[in-house]
């Protein structure tokens, strides 16, 4: 990169023999005059696609690779030969794309041939000889009008061209390269706008822009002057552009939320058109989301590596939501399209030559009706504006329903398994440490100057944020990428447990969580639940004599118990308690060699001879596995034809290897906990698999099963070999069921057509579920993503290992648990969602110490409570953005969701201690849409009536009023210096 003697950017160079070479840096006419120039040059070890140790873009990076800068020479270059050159070019190019023997093509070719025969090395005068020559297909003069040239011709352009430049955030390079990567992009692309007017430039993903506001503000400063002329356009609208089939329906949120705020808050405008060209399939969620975040345009064009019908259409997400979407290149529902140019994914961008042969483009148009107009100066808006207007609001558009699914790169699901456990681990840790944060903030019972850690909290989701980048979380990066990753999901471990107990230490002063040090000081134990659902668990805790009285069960080496916590009316406190009257005892049988049962009077599960060959719905009698096939553990060769990382074929399905469970040992013998282990060895991994039943259901509903836990540790080090547990069930749809983001989406199960076929490894979030009428089976994860059921076969995907672009991924330990779920009544009669959603919620398990201490929380009524709709869920709890957190207003954000596809009127309960003096439907902004009525409840609690369709996601802002005379005993909201 080429700096200034002050330090800024000036323009960036890249080496090299490629189309993305630039080497040119033009001196400015006022040194010339002077005499005397001073600049400096940075040079960088990376080339644009990383330093791939053998040259394949791909392959793990050479990290004694060395580059040096072998030349610098000061020339006046021949313009007039440049301009033949470029002259030259087009010509080619235009008679290899046009179809043959059309007239136009004919006469490129002809001019292009004539300027040959002209053309003489050893004679000057010959260039413009034969630059006269090309006037023939560009027009007499054409070169003398410049930009104008884009005001001759057509006033309805066919092609609309805009500058871009896809720099991937991190991918064979670092984070750390990609902020250079922008700083010598942007800088080339102000310096091209100085020099070609009709230049216009659009770039996504505010967190480059953070990036270089923070370390290269000068530059920063130039790009918000190009703003501010509307020649560098701001898009996408969300913090990175990130993969859109992993993160939670919250964390697209938040992606969105983040980044418009950003550009707000810089450069006083939102983005109107979301931006994600190269994310691997795009979920059904993002319609609603898009336009949630005032936003109603979307670009990609990733899905045209799949035989997709459409480029321009409407898109309609799974609540019905639409959005209009543009996908390059083809022209088959609109005869307009975007030219998205640039040199992209390794950064760059537009180059003075693509400039000039736009130009040329456009003056052969200008000519020739055979060439499409293309026009230049406009922005992504103002093509999709017009568009809008041409297909008259989009009604003559044909429409695309639900996800964009990618029939590519289906083992970026899986790829990373750590990487994977980091993203849900933090989204549910960020998620909790707000709910938790909020009711400190508004009780302050104990602690009055608790103040909400807005900014805190914002710095752990910008990290989180950041790794969802589609090259980062879908583990397709190189090792170095990964260093990085690992490093910001345990700070945000570190920092989101500190605020954890920060907020604690308002509501239960002197608490502690429960360790094996805290457990044995004198007290009492609770458990708080975040989740908006009652429910009971089964808590592994460390033993003391004082705890020995609050466990059920013991285990065999006597350093643990199991306790049950109960909080089934729908509390946040759990306590633990004794055996209930609709417990289920659960026990296990053994022959002490190769045949082991694990049973309560709800479901039984048999590992005979290494393998699962039965499962059992106890009350109905029903055995769920087909006869003559067992469920386990699976191995499948694992080749990809090119891209490693990133891609599972359909073959690899043809190469099953079973894995038995072997060494087998009874761990846990009831009656709250039943477990068995078992210790696998493969190749050079060892796979430690212990399963559990327990003596409650998955849920508090009525007729919920209990569930089959799986806790595995793997110290794995195989090479291309996928790891997957399977199920063989005696169930039959044409149809699986997956959570996805707010939501929930269908898959074939079978290969009628190429597009059935091609969903052989699919996206899903917390649950995968194959139900018929009367019965289901679902498999809960609470960290894996990749899915797969063809036929009756479900199955859920462990660990890859892949060698490119990383050599090391996945080698090492995994500790990751699924579930095995039967439940009766089909899935929309179920309870799979909020049982995946307790599985991945954890109960925050606290020693209170035995002092005289209040803690009026414990009394205290569940703050927020939705009533009559067991379909939605209350997702988010979280202060609103714009609360300063010493004074003004005091606000709370609720988010909620409809996850079974259907209408309801739901009844959201506030309880008597936290008084609402406003209540309003926002955006995902937080912008206000609708007030809502507010109502008195029973004992004093405020009610809100709220109305939902399928899958709507709806955010409420609620504004706390004046002190109440309400409360618990001395528990009451605070309003002084509210925080």
């Amino acid at each position: 990169m080429i700096y200034d003697k002050d330090g800024t950017p000036l323009q960036g160079i890249t080496g090299g023999y490629g189309g993305d070479r630039r080497v040119d840096f033009i001196i400015p006419h006022s040194a010339v005059k002077k005499g005397k120039y001073e600049f400096v040059i940075e040079s960088s070890c990376n080339g644009m696609f990383g330093v791939p140790w053998d040259g394949d873009t791909i392959s793990p990076p050479d990290m004694n690779r060395y580059f040096g800068l072998s030349s610098a020479d000061l020339c006046v270059p021949n313009q007039e030969a440049w301009g033949l050159l470029l002259d030259f070019t087009t010509l080619r190019e235009i008679s290899e794309s046009l179809p043959g023997n059309t007239s136009l093509q004919n006469k490129a070719l002809t001019v292009a041939n004539e300027i040959m025969n002209v053309f003489d090395n050893n004679d000057l005068t010959s260039i413009g000889r034969a630059r006269k020559t090309a006037q023939g297909v560009f027009g007499e003069g054409w070169e003398k009008k410049q930009e104008k040239i884009y005001q001759e011709g057509v006033k309805q352009p066919k092609v609309w061209g805009i500058g871009y430049c896809h720099i991937d955030t991190a991918w064979l390079w670092p984070y750390s390269v990609t902020q250079q990567k922008v700083a010598r992009s942007w800088s080339t692309q102000v310096d091209l706008m100085e020099r070609y007017p009709e230049h216009r430039f659009t770039c996504s993903q505010a967190q480059q822009f953070k990036w270089l506001e923070e370390l290269y503000p000068r530059l920063f400063d130039r790009v918000k002057e190009k703003v501010k002329e509307g020649k560098f356009h701001l898009v996408g609208g969300a913090w990175v552009e990130n993969d859109a089939n992993m993160p939670s329906g919250e964390a697209l949120a938040r992606q969105f939320l983040y980044g418009q705020r950003y550009f707000e808050s810089r450069f006083g405008k939102r983005c109107d058109t979301a931006w994600l060209p190269d994310s691997f399939g795009l979920t059904g969620a993002l319609p609603q989301l898009i336009r949630l975040a005032d936003m109603k345009y979307f670009f990609t064009q990733k899905l045209s590596c799949n035989v997709f019908p459409h480029s321009t259409f409407n898109w309609i997400g799974i609540d019905g939501s639409q959005v209009l979407c543009h996908m390059t290149p083809n022209l088959e529902s609109s005869d307009v399209s975007l030219l998205v140019f640039g040199n992209g994914d390794g950064g760059g961008g537009p180059l003075s030559k693509m400039l000039e042969n736009l130009r040329r483009i456009r003056a052969a148009g200008n000519e020739s009706r055979e060439l499409p107009p293309v026009d230049m100066g406009h922005s992504v808006e103002d093509f999709f504006d017009t568009v809008l207007k041409d297909t008259i609001g989009g009604t003559k558009l044909p429409n695309w329903n639900g996800e964009l699914y990618l029939e590519f790169h289906r083992g970026t699901y899986t790829s990373h398994g750590s990487i994977k456990k980091g993203n849900r681990k933090s989204e549910i840790l960020l998620r909790d440490v707000e709910h938790i944060a909020t009711l400190a903030s508004l009780y302050r019972y104990h602690k009055h100057d608790y103040v909400y850690p807005k900014s805190k909290i914002d710095v752990c989701w910008e990290k989180v944020l950041l790794n969802q980048f589609h090259d980062v979380l879908p583990g397709s990066a190189i090792g170095m990428v990964y260093d990085d990753a690992e490093k910001l999901y345990a700070e945000v471990r570190k920092d989101g447990e500190y605020l954890l107990e920060e907020a604690f230490g308002a509501l239960f002063p002197k608490s502690l969580p429960l360790t094996s040090a805290t457990v044995k000081a004198p007290g009492n134990i609770v458990a708080f639940n975040t989740t908006p659902f009652p429910r009971r668990d089964v808590v592994q805790v460390p033993l003391s004599p004082q705890m020995r009285s609050k466990v059920v069960q013991g285990s065999k080496d006597g350093l643990t118990g199991f306790a049950l916590f109960d909080c089934s009316k729908g509390e946040n406190l759990a306590h633990p308690t004794g055996f209930f009257a609709d417990c289920m005892p659960v026990s296990v049988f053994t022959n002490n060699s190769d045949h082991f049962v694990l049973r309560n009077s709800s479901v039984q599960l048999t590992v005979s001879k290494g393998r699962i060959t039965s499962l059992i719905d106890v009350q109905l009698e029903r055995e769920l596995i087909t006869k003559g096939n067992t469920g386990g553990l699976v191995i499948f060769d694992d080749r990809p034809n090119y891209w490693d990382a990133w891609d599972v074929e359909i073959h690899h399905l043809e190469t099953a290897h079973q894995l038995e469970f072997t060494d087998i040992s009874v761990v846990a013998d009831g009656p709250l906990r039943a477990s068995i282990r078992s210790v696998i060895k493969y190749g050079k991994s060892n796979i430690t698999v212990t399963i559990s039943l327990d003596a409650i259901a998955a849920t508090v509903k009525s007729n919920s099963r209990s569930l089959f836990i799986f806790d595995a540790i793997v110290d794995w080090h195989e090479r291309h070999e996928f790891l997957k547990f399977e199920l063989p069930l005696d169930i039959h749809n044409d149809n699986a069921t997956y959570e996805t983001q707010f939501g929930h989406v269908q898959r074939p199960t079978h290969k009628n057509t190429t597009w059935d076929m091609a969903k052989f490894e699919v996206c899903g979030h917390k649950f995968a579920d194959l139900s018929e009428f009367g019965y289901g089976v679902a498999i809960l994860s609470e960290s894996k993503y990749g899915y797969s059921c063809r036929g009756n076969v479900l199955r859920i995907s462990l660990l890859r290992a892949a060698t490119a672009p990383d050599a090391d991924q996945d080698q090492g330990m995994h500790t990751f648990s699924w579930a095995v779920m039967p439940h009766q009544g089909s899935f929309l009669e179920s309870d799979v969602p909020v049982a995946a959603y307790l599985f991945n919620s954890p109960l925050h398990v606290r020693s209170i110490p035995q002092e005289n201490v209040q803690y009026p929380l414990l009394q205290a009524r569940a703050p927020f409570v939705v009533e009559g709709a067991p379909n939605i869920i209350l997702e988010t709890v979280k202060r609103g953005e714009d609360d300063d957190h010493k004074s003004g207003p005091t606000t709370v954000v609720l988010r909620l969701y409809e996850a079974f596809g259907g209408h309801v009127k739901a009844n959201l309960r506030v309880a008597s201690h936290i008084p609402v003096s406003k209540a309003c439907i926002t955006n995902l902004l937080e912008d206000e849409t609708k007030q809502l009525r507010l109502f008195s409840g029973h004992e004093d609690t405020t009610s809100l009536k709220l109305d939902f369709h399928g899958f709507e996601v709806k955010t409420v802002k609620l504004w706390i009023g004046p002190p109440s005379t309400a409360g618990v005993g001395r528990y009451a909201y605070h309003t002084s210096r509210c925080s």
